[in-house]
């Protein structure tokens, strides 16, 4: 603008300095829309109740590591006391009834998918042992499904080798084994594997709709032009940003939460070792960062479909290496040190496991916690400048 009688432009309406009262006051306003974005959304609300609650109790109760009901076949050639004691010792519900089966019929039972493992007792089985003579149990498996066959077959073992012990024990004059051990299961004394994976369900759906909630809700405003609207109010990136990061976060939480105490404790009836408070607090950081990282690829992607291609990957590689499904010491050294470098899912999955499973307190937990807060600074930092320079164009 030009003033009348002079050649000289006069300077543009300076913007007025915020205080810390007004950063905090435009994040709030910030926090109450993007809540409301969120209400608005339907789709993404369903899907958030739904990862939280029939997800988790499917995962922890419909893929178990266990093996039960096995269908089991006996081959008994023997015909003793020793061979139907073995029989009788195959119970649910590990296993189904033994069916007495001819070694001829062995083949064709395994084919038809009938029988998953069969016994065959040779015969002068009993005999044997008592002289001290060396003798063998055949056990064929199916080994179709590699996983459950390994259990089974490693339970069927124990059974035999249990009713032999149990057997050569009581003869008069045996020996007895010099050796008692006694196993005591800590932390899961069934050994069930619904108590592990329906706090690990939970862990992974914080981190994947955490990171879709915050880069989705970023992409939807720059696929409708309302980010421009942002533009000129009084705010700046980093109060955008942190709205952003906080209502997700929010949302996710109080889900994760609700998920822990109405889905996991009474539900699925696990108990929570530990303090649900510190819980929370390291839940909290760890949902500031992984939303940092969905700002991030937010700010890589142009559409929704180049979004969801591009957090895919990521997605799957931070929940399969996070040691929330095989441990972290099973990969190699180096692919550790890289995953606990850029990667803070595996310091999560250590907190939030030895929070609610072991019951640690503080002061063994805060290393997980202070590399949680150093990569999610690292994150942040990355995103907002990535959000400056694509949003605000600085």
């Amino acid at each position: 603008m030009t003033v009348p009688g002079s050649n000289v432009a006069a300077p543009p309406t300076e913007r007025r300095t915020l205080s810390l009262i007004d950063h905090i006051l435009n994040v709030f306003r910030l926090v109450i829309k993007e809540l409301r974005s969120i209400k608005a959304d339907p789709t993404m609300l369903i899907l958030v109740v739904y990862a939280f609650s029939i997800s988790v109790n499917t995962v922890a109760t419909g893929a178990l590591t266990e093996a039960t009901n096995l269908s089991v076949g006996i081959v008994d050639e023997d015909r003793s006391d020793l061979s139907r004691q073995i029989a009788e010792a195959l119970v649910p519900p590990t296993f189904q009834p033994a069916v007495q089966i001819r070694a001829s019929d062995i083949d064709r039972e395994m084919d038809k998918g009938s029988l998953i493992l069969v016994a065959e007792i040779p015969p002068r089985f009993e005999a044997d042992l008592r002289a001290g003579r060396k003798t063998s149990v055949q056990i064929n498996v199916d080994a179709t499904a590699i996983a459950q066959a390994g259990n089974a077959s490693s339970y069927l073992k124990n059974v035999i080798s249990s009713e032999v012990q149990n057997f050569l024990s009581g003869r008069e004059g045996a020996k007895a084994s010099p050796i008692n051990l006694v196993v005591r299961a800590r932390f899961n004394p069934n050994l069930k594997t619904a108590w592990f994976s329906a706090v690990t369900q939970v862990i992974n759906d914080v981190t994947m709709l955490t990171v879709i909630l915050t880069g989705a809700a970023l992409i939807r405003e720059r696929e409708q032009g309302t980010v421009e609207h942002l533009l000129v109010m009084p705010v700046v990136p980093a109060e955008i940003m942190i709205a952003k990061m906080l209502a997700n976060g929010l949302v996710i939480l109080v889900a994760a939460l609700l998920s822990l105490r109405f889905v996991v404790q009474w539900w699925l009836g696990v108990p929570i070792a530990g303090s649900p408070v510190l819980f929370i607090g390291g839940a909290c950081l760890y949902a500031l960062v992984v939303a940092a990282l969905g700002i991030m690829l937010g700010t890589l992607a142009t559409t929704m479909g180049q979004f969801g291609l591009l957090a895919m990957p990521v997605l799957m590689v931070t929940q399969l290496l996070s040691g929330s499904s095989t441990p972290m010491e099973s990969m190699p050294v180096w692919l550790q040190y890289v995953m606990l470098t850029i990667s803070p899912t595996p310091h999560f999955v250590a907190f939030a496991q030895a929070v609610l499973f072991r019951g640690a307190n503080l002061s063994l937990v805060w290393r997980p916690l202070l590399a949680m807060f150093v990569i999610g600074s690292i994150y942040f930092a990355f995103a907002l400048s990535r959000f400056r320079r694509v949003i605000f164009g600085v």
